[in-house]
């Protein structure tokens, strides 16, 4: 009857249709109601652990599960009836979730426990569970008179539309821009891989003549790095600067509608801006912290920033035989990869062949199994077309285990169990190729969260890595980037977080650990994409199964730190952004979004011939969520300190030395949010964090 809310640990994905989506999400929240009210009933001896800490969880759990549904296939199959389904329920679900919080008679049944003998005496992460849920009350508001909650109420709920509906205008934008060119001589420079898959997208569309560009990363970028035809990097970069701009996808009002509710939030729940109500749990603790550590970290490159600009200006001016000027924002790209090949002899694309992604991920899951202590294999997938009702299976590839094919979304979606010895962790999906009904980026999400049960068992965990890389082109194995292979490591550490937590309690599982500490594990997996003891295990010829050759692997080594400076810089201009415009909301409010970008940061900027679009009318990660990175785009260098940090470890004890690993899965994966995020960066360092190391790495100390 309701597909969405079966309580089977894996999903038939082609029942869970739009038109499900209103009466499951409403049978849902009728269910979570009457479990609330029952909750609030609760009194005397019925105010126990069982019944007040784990009862509340246990009282949103099926709703929470069935909407993360909706919200991937939101993200994934992305479509006018599934939209349509999402709006509807969307205001009614956020004000659910906000209601709890403000519930006064909720409130009561927790501050009774609280105050409670065996509340008192409650220790380890049972006690962490108190105190983070009474913590998360009063944080959203449980101690507010009556009108201000109703207000707080209105905001989030607004929130939650506003900012899908920015995500819609990002992904509506996005996919209105393609480029058809029909003179190959304009296409001198791309690499291969670029001209086989803009031809492959070009034939889908009924224009097999000619070579068809769209703003989805893997299509636009090598033309932005490649092409030699200026007008054509100029025409890419413009319809760039287009996203969540152009006619009707116009962002401009939402972010400053969204800040301004934001300050406003914030202002209610006693914080003098939306960056302190945001950091006041995590590791920063407030806003001025945070961008205090942005803006040191940037005082300390920005003389090698502005010496890589200068030097990349004047590498221009040698190569067009031409005067030093600033340059045309569609040159650093281009004239960068150039300067990178000439100075270290690489170029990415020479490493595709020795990444074909079958090959990277079979590697990854041997090597971090080998280093943590656990295997992954496969079990087929099935995918059911919507329309035809078309049975497809998908077989997995070895190491894999029988058993009936796992539905799937689509028929690219791959499916995987993780084990250690006799002992199913959990399972996963992949989904890594762009599509214009799937948001961009790379990003990783769950479904269930197991863990240790109070029977002695233990019940797995489900998750899922999604992607945007390069596709597969004529039927052959897609072949990444080096870059690319970054990020599939990345979204693997955040998977490993949630698939290798030992915790009993759900809502201090896995990945939900204080925002600037949760990049730890997935940047930290970034490391042995670097190194020659690791690179081995997974960098093979497609072809041949030949390791990377040495002449490659010290290119590779020699430019890991070319224009470092830059690259550090441009990530440090999102977070000073970021914090920017949430300190300073109610300052900047009817400030132009360009003028501010453009000048307000051209310190943070590399000079150039032309102003940009402001970049916040595109920003995903601070505007399609009611919170997301808001005020926590720093969180990925301040993990960046502490992961670099960490890795020194392996540097000094082995790259591959199991020991470390197993003392990485025990102190910090498995740790999920049980102890203070501090104290799990000692437990594996034995000592504070050590902010040195990161520029260290990078070669800017």
């Amino acid at each position: 009857m309701h597909p969405f809310l079966t309580d089977d640990f894996l999903f038939d994905w082609s029942r869970l249709t739009p038109a499900q989506v209103e009466p499951d999400i409403r049978a849902a929240l009728a269910q979570s109601r009457e479990r609330v009210a029952a909750f609030k009933r609760l009194t005397g001896a019925q105010l126990t652990y069982a019944n007040v800490l784990l009862g509340f969880e246990a009282a949103t759990r099926d709703l929470s599960r069935a909407w993360g549904l909706v919200s991937h296939l939101d993200s994934v199959l992305n479509s006018p009836e599934l939209r349509k389904a999402y709006g509807a329920m969307l205001p009614e679900v956020t004000a659910y979730f906000t209601s709890l919080t403000l519930d006064p008679e909720i409130w009561a049944v927790f501050k009774a426990y609280a105050a409670t003998a065996e509340a008192g005496a409650l220790t380890g992460v049972r006690r962490r569970f108190l105190d983070e849920t009474m913590a998360d009350f009063l944080e959203n508001g449980a101690d507010l008179p009556a009108a201000q909650k109703d207000r707080l109420a209105a905001i989030n709920a607004a929130l939650a539309e506003k900012t899908q509906k920015y995500s819609e205008n990002v992904l509506d934008s996005t996919n209105a821009w393609e480029l058809f060119v029909d003179d190959e001589s304009r296409l001198a420079g791309l690499p291969a891989s670029a001209l086989a898959a803009a031809k492959q997208s070009a034939t889908t569309k009924g224009k097999p003549e000619s070579w068809r560009f769209t703003l989805h990363q893997p299509s636009v970028y090598p033309v932005l790095q490649y092409a030699q035809d200026a007008d054509l990097r100029r025409q890419c970069w413009e319809g760039l600067g287009q996203v969540g701009l152009k006619d009707a996808w116009n962002n401009t009002a939402l972010v400053g509608e969204i800040l301004a509710l934001r300050h406003e939030k914030a202002g209610l729940l006693g914080k003098a801006h939306f960056a302190d109500f945001t950091t006041a749990r995590r590791m920063a603790r407030t806003g001025a912290q945070a961008l205090g550590f942005i803006e040191d970290l940037a005082t300390r490159i920005r003389p090698k920033f502005q010496a890589e600009v200068a030097e990349l200006e004047a590498y221009r001016a040698r190569q067009a035989g031409d005067a030093v000027r600033p340059l045309h924002p569609w040159e650093f790209g281009f004239y960068a990869e150039r300067m990178r090949r000439e100075l270290h002899g690489f170029d990415d694309e020479a490493l595709r062949p020795w990444f074909p992604v079958d090959g990277v991920i079979a590697g990854m899951f041997r090597l971090f199994g080998d280093l943590f202590g656990f295997q992954v294999v496969g079990r087929d997938a099935l995918h059911v077309d919507p329309v035809t009702g078309a049975r497809t299976v998908i077989p997995a590839a070895a190491p894999r285990v029988d058993g009936e094919p796992v539905s799937v979304w689509h028929p690219e979606v791959r499916f995987y169990e993780i084990r250690d010895g006799g002992r199913l962790l959990g399972s996963f999906y992949t989904d890594w190729f762009p599509r214009e009904s799937k948001r961009g980026g790379a990003w990783m999400n769950f479904f269930r969260t197991g863990g240790p049960r109070a029977d002695g068992s233990f019940a797995p965990h489900l998750g899922l890595m999604c992607g945007n890389f390069t596709p597969p082109v004529a039927g052959k194995q897609a072949l990444l980037t080096h870059d690319e292979v970054t990020t599939v490591f990345h979204e693997f550490g955040h998977l490993l977080h949630h698939l290798l937590c030992e915790v009993e309690v759900e809502s201090l599982a896995g990945t939900r650990v204080a925002w600037d500490f949760v990049e730890l594990p997935s940047q930290i997996l970034e490391n042995w994409c670097w190194e020659e003891e690791s690179l081995a295990l997974f960098a093979r010829h497609h072809e041949t199964g030949a390791p990377l050759p040495a002449d490659l692997l010290a290119k590779l080594d020699a430019a890991a730190n070319f224009r470092a400076a830059s690259v550090c810089m441009r990530q440090l201009a999102f977070s000073k952004l970021d914090l920017d415009l949430h300190i300073r909301a109610l300052e900047l409010k009817g400030r132009d979004l360009d003028a501010h970008w453009n000048e307000d940061f051209a310190a943070w900027q590399a000079r150039t011939t032309r102003p940009a679009p402001a970049m916040a009318r595109r920003f995903n990660h601070l505007f399609s969520d009611a919170t997301g990175y808001a005020a926590g785009y720093y969180s990925y260098k301040w993990a960046e300190a502490l992961e670099a940090d960490a890795f020194t470890r392996f540097l000094k004890e082995g790259v591959l030395n199991p020991k470390v690993g197993r003392e990485l899965r025990a102190k910090i994966l498995a740790k999920g949010n049980s102890e203070p995020a501090e104290k799990l960066f000692r437990d594996f360092m034995g000592r504070d964090l050590d902010s040195e190391a990161l520029l260290v790495r990078d070669g800017l100390a």
